[in-house]
């Protein structure tokens, strides 16, 4: 059955290991976060430019929540590449990162809103950006790293790809009561049971 999945999501005309090599050989240079958005914007918005490479196992949307399917884990833990499939309404609680990201949109748009905390120790949101097909927002414990997106469409299905500065799905990071500041811990995880074959060049038969 995981064969057959792999074999089924082969990459289009080899898209994402062109990004993987080019951001790997980018990390190489030890570059500063200033260095990788610079930098590694561009190589993600040459990864979104056109919709026609991501297989469909990691474009399912779920009835209730958002999927986090992951596309690539680099074995250092220096970076990981996520698909996010967001439903109608559906959207995610308030949390942060702990590493820097990228997240480029794909399909749909999406809309993310900043909260900075109070004094009281609240959240308050801070403006939103919505992102449409190509465009590529950024994360930072450095500058803003707490928000909360969403879908920002209500009749249909929003994908969007995220470069994070380590293994998010491993990564243990919180969520936020924006009324009370309460923090809780979590650990993502992943949706999918099987990855893609970056190395298949072939395009998968329709």
């Amino acid at each position: 059955m995981s064969n057959i999945a792999i074999q089924e999501g082969t990459m289009h005309e080899g898209k994402l290991l062109t990004f993987v090599k080019s951001l790997a050989m980018l990390l190489e240079t030890d570059p500063n976060e200033e260095l990788i958005f610079s930098q590694g914007r561009v190589l993600l918005e040459n990864l979104i430019k056109v919709d026609d490479w991501l297989p469909p196992e990691f474009c399912k949307p779920h009835p209730q929540y958002y999927q986090q399917y992951l596309l690539y884990a680099d074995p250092l833990d220096r970076f990981s590449v996520v698909s996010f499939v967001w439903g109608p309404g559906q959207k995610t609680p308030l949390h942060n990162h702990t590493v820097w990201g990228m997240v480029g949109q794909l399909r749909g748009q999406e809309r993310s809103s900043n909260y900075c905390q109070q004094s009281d120790g609240s959240f308050k949101a801070d403006g939103s950006v919505v992102c449409k097909p190509g465009q590529v927002a950024t994360v930072s414990p450095q500058t803003h790293d707490i928000h909360m997106v969403e879908n920002d469409l209500e009749d249909q299905i929003s994908i969007s790809i995220h470069v994070y500065g380590g293994n998010i799905g491993r990564i243990e990071r919180a969520v936020f009561d924006p009324i009370t500041g309460t923090e809780k811990l979590f650990i993502s995880g992943y949706a999918n049971t099987v990855t893609p074959n970056l190395w298949n060049t072939t395009v998968s038969p329709t």
